[in-house]
């Protein structure tokens, strides 16, 4: 069975008995003004709303959509919405799953369809950076032609993992992170409305933080939860989901951690702090209270990097890579697997030497430049590729320090003003022991003592 047909049966079976499919996606949004968040997207006159004609059928203005966010924020949801907007057939394909053969088997489906009954069809690509190139490649005579709206979602930079071509002919929109206002509306809606679970039961507030902290802006995964909790609390015959029970369905346990108040900023300073202070377990222990309060990964893996330059520096060069690469690995992967990566950083960065010389050089710097130290960058460091700067005595006498022994040559750098201050003084901490010589060797050789 193609894909496209596949799809189409899928919603009638829906749309004959909606009780039968789950609660995330009874509740998916049927018009734009349904959507939860990116109000950015959704204001009148936005790209988003011309593109579905503002909701009456109108012709839309791109033959090619990315939708660029972070899991759970509704990317595929846009996508059926403009679909049922512009009166399209939908077909929703993965590229985790499928390749050029599902595409072509879409795209030429997609072809008939416009033949047979004059319906056009909007082709949802989900993780589109997944493609190589030339699956990607295979996608342009169907954009191009306008057989297919393609809307393509990635979590990934788009400057980076979808090719030129495609990204030229195409409508890139960005997506925000879905706040708690956002769910707490999705949340009211679910609870209330008949296709969601009609005012059978309600939520409590300590009920519904808990909710919202276990969904971590996951709009999926917060009607997933409720539902959950919502039939364990009728099956209990009790008209109230309590906190007891969102715990018991979504098994994790209520931390007492507020996301937007003073814990939020105590449990993530606690964090840099033990890991500062090489204290991997209590540095562990932050960052389980931080996943389990819901936190963003993404605000556990910047701070981090900040600490892997902060307090390690040149001590264990590694330190900032493996963080960056943590940073990466949690944009692709989201919770609950992105806890083992953030857990392998947190360890590194606890355990690596310390030394907080580069904080302290970039600091003096500053506070240099700030104090009004400048001064004229010297007459032979100045750019001399242009007419006439000979004349002005720019790139005069400046010496290439490949043609040097050694690789240094003995000239001023630095403005006069500064001229001979020291900004990084490293320590003898892990690796940064060998910048300390070389740090010294290198600025005896600028003064011109050749014994070094």
């Amino acid at each position: 069975m193609e894909p496209d047909l596949f799809t189409a049966a899928a919603e009638d079976r829906q749309e004959k008995d909606p009780s039968s499919s789950p609660l995330a996606v009874r509740m998916r949004p049927r018009t734009l003004d349904e959507v939860v968040g990116q109000r950015h997207l959704l204001k009148p006159g936005s790209p988003l709303r011309r593109l579905v004609g503002d909701g009456d059928g109108g012709p839309a203005g791109a033959s090619s959509v990315i939708l660029w966010g972070p899991p759970g924020i509704g990317k595929t949801t846009l996508a059926y919405v403009v679909s049922k907007a512009t009166n399209k057939r939908f077909v929703e394909l993965s590229a985790i799953t499928a390749g050029v053969k599902e595409v072509r088997a879409v795209i030429d489906g997609a072809r008939r369809a416009v033949g047979g009954y004059g319906k056009e069809t909007v082709l949802f690509l989900d993780e589109i950076h997944r493609f190589s190139k030339a699956q990607q490649d295979s996608l342009l005579p169907a954009v191009e032609n306008r057989w297919v709206t393609l809307i393509a979602a990635t979590t990934e930079n788009p400057y980076f993992s979808v090719i030129s071509p495609l990204l030229s002919r195409s409508l890139l929109l960005t997506l925000e992170p879905l706040t708690d206002e956002d769910l707490k509306g999705l949340l009211a809606r679910a609870l209330t409305e008949e296709r969601g679970l009609g005012g059978a039961v309600t939520l409590p507030e300590d009920a519904e933080a808990h909710l919202l902290r276990v969904a971590g802006g996951d709009a999926r995964r917060a009607l997933t939860a409720l539902e959950a909790a919502a039939g364990a609390a009728i099956a209990k015959k009790e008209a109230e989901i309590t906190l007891r029970t969102v715990e018991e369905t979504v098994d994790r346990a209520a931390v007492k951690y507020d996301r937007d108040g003073d814990q939020h900023y105590d449990v993530a300073s606690a964090l840099i702090k033990s890991i500062r202070g090489s204290d991997v377990d209590a540095a562990l222990h932050y960052l389980a209270r931080m996943i389990e309060a819901g936190e963003d990964p993404r605000f556990i893996a910047r701070r981090l990097m900040i600490s892997a330059s902060e307090d390690i520096g040149l001590a264990d060069p590694n330190a900032l890579p493996i963080a960056v690469a943590a940073a990466q690995a949690v944009a692709m992967i989201g919770f609950p697997e992105a806890a083992l990566t953030l857990s392998h950083a947190t360890i590194a960065l606890a355990l690596a030497p310390k030394s907080n010389a580069a904080t302290t050089a970039i600091g003096a710097a500053l506070a240099d430049v700030r104090g009004g130290l400048a001064g004229p960058v010297p007459a032979h460091l100045r750019d001399g590729h242009y007419k006439g700067a000979a004349k002005l005595g720019h790139a005069q006498g400046y010496v290439y320090p490949h043609d040097v022994p050694g690789g240094i040559a003995a000239q001023q750098y630095a403005p006069d003003a500064i001229h001979g201050r020291r900004y990084y003084e490293p320590t003898r901490h892990g690796g940064e022991a060998r910048y300390a010589d070389v740090v010294e060797w290198a600025r005896a050789r600028l003064k011109g003592d050749e014994r070094q």
